[in-house]
């Protein structure tokens, strides 16, 4: 205790020290002493009360080199005259502070801050009247005496400034003191900081939301570049801070940023709407100012001339006031403004109404009020004894020669131009949140005494309210309620105040002592079949903007205007910044990107292409071969013909089976390679087909696989007619591996190494489709195979071919009898020229799949095609034409035959490089039969000797029919 004593002594000193050196500052309360002079009292309106309330309004505008001009503002009048208004009713409401009076000390801030904070002082002096001045000493040694004004007692709380700047001044300085303040109008953000201004509160917004709702505006015209205009004070630069960061969120750039200094004259506004004249395609400019310093740019833009160039979009410091723009109602036309919403009390407007300088003796300001209302000058008679009035006026006003004296008759009303100022509201809450704060107090404190609560309640109290005086005893209030402390008193029972106002509205406070954020949106517009002028509501803004566009009159224009420093660009186009972040030139996206900010072009990327408005993309069709494409029909027309013929072939050969002709064509070697031309034929179908798992997979073993089959044949079947004719002359020994069982294991291993190449390929590539892009416009699906893997998987192939043309070259030259040599040669000749010709085709096709497709098809079937009409065609055209060559026959003349046997040379049946037949040999009687020692391989039509000619008794050396056929390379065919 002992403690916390200690500090609150501490504290109280060092208050009384801060309030000893403003005093003997303050011009209108001083310490007395040997050589100090009374200042002359400063006008106040001073009602008596239990419980005082502060006033601060501008009663007067700024004066030049004086604190006071000697205009006399009606907004300020009329906010004072709400606080009467409101202190009246009170007192006369049984049901709020019943038995306790409110009074009031209402000052004059002059609109002028530092001009506030000396008026203030008296609010600090009031509270001073018990301070115990013992302990005191002047200079001189002499004891103090404090200078008692005409103040009815200590302020409780104080009700204003309306400016901003004021505010911050006076609440500085009545925090010190723990006196709680209620601003009706000021809204700068500042005075949100609880850690500065823990005593203030408001029942207005704080700017904050006001930029929101201007930005909110501008946006609804979809402008992008205005210009802005600001106050010097508090007001203009916090408002107008907000309102730029709120902005430059929501890209809007400020073309120019022009502040009013607190001094202007018409040179600085000149000056400011020449700046603004630079930037003409900023057609809308937004005033965060005071009334004045709107009136001062409403009359520069008006020397100038300017009657369209520029759209107002103001601040509540213009709002819906009239006189402001007395004159200027042209230049002003189609000015959207913004105004607390408030309601009209019709109330206050009959008491103002009922009001004259004869009724209204407490308002020292109202006589002046009345004469600039009126413009008149008020006499004796019809003012009494008002203050203002002055007996000389006529000599000492030049302007008052103008004038007459005022009518007694002259009442306000709406005919002589009076309106309901927009703060009136906010002051009478002001007022009633006080009074029902003060009420709550009374309920908790007085009502419900406690002796022991009431003494730990003094002492808490003694040490840090001891300027406040005793309530009288035939108040109602108790003295805990005049002891309580200021700060409490704001934190516990002020801020928590909520009630329904005289208008019906909402009243209550946040945490920051802020009231609740509601705007009317006006439009200044000439009214219609008249010259003059009025303010309309076109919207409202509580939390979010509710405007009706098509309300708006501009100001000399039928259409919306625009304010940009760049018209939008065209669909498809850009921006492209230059200087200012809202001026830039329009560039177009290439044809393949789409707009993915105004700023950004972007690429669709492969398979995609932008809409049409070139806000997105879209995935461009997919190509591949269709099945009724023209590039399909002509492959698949030729593989089905080449089917159908291939097909008619076996069939042919399947009903003359064991035939002559067909066993001398070698059987098993005949159908595989029938087989594998069918193969390559049906590969078409699966080359023209959608490209999937399947098809591709179909696509990789089909091609590889069916001209292994092929040509595994054709080079098993030259092989074996190479070595026959080039090994008879070294060796009588009969060749090994070429039976027909030996020939189709050799064509099945060679045909198996393709496989296995084939399938080593979809383990290192595995099949699958891809998308290919020639070019932007085009996604074509296509197996997943490289061109250069496809060309190696082929190179197997390509060995065969390769080989079969060699053993072709080779066997050019044997006997006219073994001429399916020469039809093989042709087709490997053939062959090599197609793939040839392919090869550079495909390649340099790449970018056209479908020629690409084609091509490759047609080739295969080519392939096909030259097999099977070269090797096929003669016997076809026997077994169906000359069916009666399908017999054995001789081929060659007996006399030749046997001159050659004669010789020592082979016979046509006789297994070259056998030895000739000798006579030792024909003596032998238990020798075989020669038809029995005739090894015949009927099905290849290969007949082999054992004996010798002196046996030719015994056997015929010429071979049966079908034996030796012309087609085979079984017998030589010897002309006679």
């Amino acid at each position: 205790m002992r403690q916390e004593k200690s500090v609150l002594v501490k504290r109280t000193s060092n208050i009384t020290l801060v309030v000893l050196v403003i005093l003997s500052w303050s011009p209108g309360a001083q310490l007395k002493g040997p050589s100090s002079t009374h200042a002359q009292d400063t006008v106040s309106v001073s009602l008596p009360g239990d419980i005082i309330l502060g006033g601060l309004f501008p009663v007067h505008e700024k004066g030049d080199g004086a604190p006071c001009g000697p205009k006399v503002y009606n907004r300020g009048v009329q906010r004072l005259e709400a606080m009467l208004y409101a202190i009246d009713r009170v007192n006369n409401d049984t049901n709020i502070l019943p038995g306790i009076t409110l009074g009031v000390h209402i000052l004059d801030t002059c609109s002028r801050d530092t001009y506030a904070l000396n008026q203030s002082l008296q609010f600090v002096r009031a509270s001073l009247n018990n301070l115990d001045t013992s302990v005191f000493e002047c200079s001189d040694t002499s004891s103090p005496h404090l200078r008692k004004n005409a103040s009815s007692g200590p302020v409780f709380g104080v009700i204003g400034g309306s400016y901003s700047s004021v505010s911050l001044q006076v609440a500085n300085l009545l925090r010190l003191f723990h006196i709680p303040q209620i601003s009706p109008a000021s809204t700068a953000k500042t005075l949100s900081d609880k850690s500065r201004f823990d005593l203030f509160a408001r029942t207005v917004p704080p700017d904050t939301f006001q930029s929101v709702a201007l930005v909110d505006i501008i946006k609804n015209f979809n402008w992008s570049y205005v210009s802005t205009i600001h106050s010097e004070g508090s007001y203009g630069e916090y408002g107008i801070e907000a309102f730029h960061k709120e902005a430059t969120e929501r890209h809007v750039c400020i073309a120019a940023a022009e502040k009013v200094p607190s001094a202007a004259d018409d040179k600085v506004f000149d000056s400011i709407i020449s700046k603004l004249q630079k930037k003409p395609n900023a057609r809308g400019v937004v005033l965060f100012t005071r009334a004045e310093d709107a009136r001062g740019i409403l009359q520069a833009a008006k020397r100038a001339k300017l009657t369209q160039q520029f759209h107002w979009i103001a601040s509540d410091g213009w709002g819906k006031q009239q006189k402001l723009l007395e004159g200027l109602e042209e230049i002003a036309e189609g000015a959207i403004t913004v105004e607390l919403q408030s309601e009209i009390i019709e109330d206050f407007d009959r008491y103002m109404m009922q009001l004259t300088p004869r009724t209204n003796q407490r308002n020292p300001w109202f006589a002046e009020y009345w004469e600039d209302t009126f413009n008149c000058l008020l006499t004796q008679a019809t003012g009494l004894n008002a203050p203002g009035i002055n007996a000389s006026a006529m000599q000492t006003q030049p302007e008052a020669k103008t004038k007459q004296f005022c009518d007694g008759s002259l009442r306000l009303s709406e005919k002589v131009g009076y309106e309901q100022e927009s703060k009136t509201q906010f002051v009478v809450d002001a007022v009633y949140a006080f009074a029902y704060a003060l009420h709550n107090l009374h309920n908790d404190r007085c009502n419900t005494q406690n002796d022991q609560n009431t003494e730990q309640q003094k002492h808490q109290h003694s040490e840090t309210v001891w300027y406040r005086k005793p309530i009288d005893s035939k108040s109602q209030a108790c003295p805990e309620m005049a002891s309580y402390d200021g700060k409490d008193f704001y934190n516990n029972y002020l801020l928590n105040v909520s009630f329904i106002d005289l208008a019906g509205s909402e009243v209550k406070f946040d945490r920051q002592g802020d009231g609740l954020a509601r705007y009317d949106i006006l439009n200044y517009q000439r009214l219609e079949n008249s010259s003059g002028y009025h303010y309309k509501v076109i919207g409202k803004w509580f939390n979010s903007l509710q405007l009706n566009s098509q309300t708006v009159v501009w100001n000399k224009a039928a259409d919306q205007p625009t304010s940009a420093c760049s018209l939008p660009c065209e669909v498809g186009m850009i921006k492209k910044q230059q200087g200012d972040t809202c001026c830039w030139i329009c560039d177009s996206c290439e044809s393949y990107e789409y707009v993915y900010d105004d700023f950004t072009c972007k690429d669709c990327g492969p398979g995609l292409w932008p809409y049409p408005d070139k806000l997105s993309c879209f995935p461009l069709d997919i190509q591949y071969m269709r099945w009724n494409s023209l590039f399909a029909l002509i492959p698949m027309a030729i593989a089905i013909l080449g089917i159908a013929v291939t097909i008619i072939v076996i069939v042919l050969f399947a009903k003359n089976h064991d035939t002559p002709l067909v066993r001398a064509s070698g059987r098993e070697l005949s159908y595989t390679l029938l087989f594998g031309i069918l193969v390559c034929y049906c590969n078409t179908f699966a080359l023209v087909a959608k490209p999937t798992i399947g098809s591709c997979v179909l696509q990789r073993f089909g091609i590889g696989v069916g001209f292994s089959i092929i040509y595994s044949a054709l080079l098993t079947k030259t092989n074996r007619i190479s070595r026959i004719f080039h090994s008879a002359s070294k060796s009588a020994q009969r060749l090994n591996y070429i039976s027909p069982q030996s020939q189709v294991v050799i064509t099945a291993s060679l045909i198996a190494i393709q496989i296995l190449i084939t399938m080593i390929w979809m383990v290192v590539e595995p099949p699958g489709t891809r998308f290919y892009y020639p070019d932007r416009t085009e996604v074509i699906l296509k197996c997943k195979i490289q061109d250069m893997s496809f060309l190696f998987s082929q190179l197997y192939n390509m060995i065969l071919i390769t080989i079969c043309t060699v053993y072709a070259i080779k066997t050019r030259k044997i006997p006219e009898n073994f001429n399916e040599s020469k039809f093989i040669g042709f087709t490997m000749y053939t062959t090599c020229i197609i793939w040839l010709a392919f090869v550079p085709i495909y390649f340099g096709t790449g970018n056209s799949y479908e020629i690409q497709i084609t091509t490759l098809c047609i080739s295969i079937s080519l392939s096909a095609s030259v097999a099977l009409v070269c090797l096929y065609s003669p016997k076809v055209y026997i077994l169906v034409f000359h069916p009666d060559k399908n017999v054995r026959k001789l081929t060659m003349n007996s006399t030749v035959y046997r001159r050659s046997a004669a010789a020592g040379h082979p016979s046509c049946c006789t297994t070259p490089g056998m030895p000739a037949p000798s006579a030792s040999t024909s003596d032998r009687p238990s020798q075989k039969s020669p038809r029995q020692d005739l090894n015949l391989d009927q099905s290849q039509g290969d007949t082999v000797h054992r004996g010798s000619a002196n046996t030719s008794q015994n056997y015929d050396p010429v071979p049966e029919p079908g034996e030796c056929d012309y087609s085979e390379p079984s017998c030589i065919r010897v002309k006679d």
